[in-house]
């Protein structure tokens, strides 16, 4: 190792500060990666739950459909996917018939408004 290796690292406080820089922007990097997943999956459960619904073409079977589907998935994921919670992925595949692409400020912020009673622990990997 040379001299000038050395130096580029001034003092233990510049090295911590990058080191917490690094892992500041890896974890918003990864919260922003695990959003836009967690979006694009509850636009494809919606979706996929309205093409159900609508080719049986009846609201009471519907609701029978989102009830058990409930039941089932909460079972097998805890929490996050509650009757309330698939009825606002049907919603929120209304709202965007297309595929949602690049999760834009805009739509995920209409993630955010849909999915208000999901926990956030489901969707969101938190900075704490």
């Amino acid at each position: 190792m040379s001299q000038q290796d050395i130096d580029i690292i001034q003092s233990k406080e510049g090295l911590a500060t990058d080191v917490r820089r690094m892992i500041e922007q890896t974890r918003e990097g990864v919260a922003q990666t695990v959003n836009a997943g967690m979006t694009l999956l509850y636009w494809r459960i919606g979706k996929r739950i309205q093409t159900e619904i609508l080719e049986n073409e009846r609201a009471e079977y519907g609701q029978e459909i989102v009830s058990t589907l409930s039941e089932k998935l909460t079972e097998e994921f805890g929490r996050g996917f509650g009757r309330r919670s698939l009825f606002n992925m049907i919603r929120f595949a209304e709202v965007y018939p297309d595929v949602p692409e690049n999760h834009s400020a805009q739509r995920s912020t209409a993630a955010r408004l849909l999915f208000r009673d999901v926990p956030r622990r489901t969707y969101v990997i938190s900075r704490g």
